[in-house]
């Protein structure tokens, strides 16, 4: 039960044992995500694009578990760093509350609201039925995906990363297994197309609580649940909503980017829709790789940063960038190298499989660039400054990447579209450079 590794521990072997578990349970959920998509893609190209237009609503849901989460990680840490326990404690009950009831109200206002919502995209009835079909279904797990994450990000602020990843591969293995199965109706499994794809990913969710609440019961951890700590905290309270939405907004932009270039590439051809819905598939076994060594980091800062060990701050961020910018230099090296056979794992179009060619390697042009932007925020996060963090995903995701991408399709076409991504990666990694490296470093 004792935490004091985070603090005492080398740094390098620490980090290691943080963040290996979490990179490659990230790496079988990125498998997933390309299994999932390839299984959807052996339905019709029309089932690939209801899945790619649905891809921002469901990212949006999984933004606010994952984002609040990050505010209940913050919190936790940095209180037991501190060696306050009460206050440990009472974070880590009030943020699976509060994510149980942002749960109940997403699964309300998300399901009605799919068809309006796919129908601004697409004219195509066909696609909109699939898209409600998979929205509904997926949806309806709104809650259990709150409880998931929630436990996931309380068991990361005590460093049990062993396991979080256990619980995320029991999830994701079972989704891999249960796709086929219920996609096609492999056996005794009812046939259920697109609809056995969402099913799976419900039932992977609801495994992976399961694994969580025998590990909390069998393996104990350093903060509890208990209803003495349910009363109202004003002020650390604000302090998870002070993280948590900041750090929600970081991972819903991308959703609001999505929405804007389906929008914009609709217009010119679906093929360009089905290019971004590979491309965001695609680029996971990069930016969640990327996001295991930020999850293995951000608690490792936020403990030293309570525990006011700057400078073992400043190496935990040093090494954490390291490892990125090395995963970043791989991926781009494999885009440049395999576009066309990696695009055509998920259709058989040759003239979308020719646009997604050319659109992989100008985006990848980005992806060293924005290790810095990706280590930086998460380091923010970890040391409670969500503003600053959300300040880096808006130039990522809104303030830059969207008049570029605009004013490319309005001037030189559709194609020129992709380049908007690493003009607004190479713009963020300056600012991030410049202006929020020194607080990271200084721990300010």
């Amino acid at each position: 039960m004792n935490d004091n590794f985070m603090k005492e521990k080398p740094a390098g072997p620490l980090l290691a044992s943080m963040a290996l578990p979490m990179v490659l349970s990230m790496l079988v959920n990125s498998l997933y995500n390309i299994v999932d998509s390839f299984f959807v893609a052996r339905i019709s190209e029309q089932a690939m694009t209801a899945l790619s237009l649905v891809y921002p609503v469901q990212n949006l849901i999984n933004a606010i578990a994952i984002g609040f989460g990050v505010g209940i990680n913050s919190q936790i840490s940095f209180y037991l760093g501190a060696k306050n326990m009460a206050n440990a404690n009472r974070a880590t009950t009030h943020g699976m509350l509060f994510g149980i009831i942002h749960g109940v109200i997403i699964t309300i206002l998300s399901i009605p609201f799919m068809p309006a919502f796919l129908g601004m995209f697409t004219a195509d009835r066909t696609v909109v039925s699939l898209g409600t079909q998979y929205s509904t279904i997926a949806f309806s797990f709104s809650v259990v995906i709150m409880i998931s994450l929630s436990f996931e990000k309380i068991f990361q602020a005590v460093g049990r990363m062993k396991i979080t990843m256990i619980s995320l591969l029991v999830g994701c293995i079972s989704n891999i297994i249960l796709d086929p199965l219920l996609i096609f109706g492999i056996g005794f499994f009812p046939k259920m197309g697109i609809r056995g794809a969402a099913l799976a990913t419900g039932l992977g969710q609801v495994f992976t609580v399961l694994v969580y609440l025998v590990a909390y019961r069998k393996c104990p951890i350093p903060v509890k649940f208990s209803w003495k700590y349910c009363k109202l905290e004003k002020n650390l309270d604000r302090k998870l909503y002070m993280v948590g939405i900041p750090a929600t907004l970081n991972i819903a932009l991308p959703s609001v980017l999505i929405s804007f270039l389906n929008q914009l590439l609709s217009t010119i051809s679906d093929s360009y829709v089905v290019v971004l819905g590979i491309y965001y598939k695609l680029q996971t076994f990069l930016y969640l790789p990327a996001s295991g060594i930020v999850q293995g980091m951000r608690p490792l800062v936020g403990y030293n940063y309570g525990a006011g060990e700057r400078k073992r701050v400043r190496k935990i961020f040093g090494l954490s960038l390291g490892v990125n910018a090395l995963i970043m230099l791989v991926g781009t090296v494999i885009c440049f190298a395999a576009a066309t056979p990696l695009m055509a794992m998920f259709t058989s179009n040759p003239e979308t499989v020719r646009l997604g060619s050319s659109a992989l390697k100008i985006i990848s042009i980005g992806f060293i660039p924005s290790a810095l932007s990706v280590t930086a925020s998460g380091a923010l996060e970890g040391l409670g400054k969500g503003t600053q963090s959300l300040a880096i995903s808006m130039l990522r995701y809104i303030i830059v990447i969207i008049p570029a991408a605009y004013i490319l399709c309005f001037f030189a076409g559709a194609g020129a579209v992709w380049n908007a991504f690493w003009i607004g990666e190479a713009a963020t990694a300056v600012f991030v450079f410049f202006y929020s490296l020194p607080k990271v470093l200084g721990a300010e």
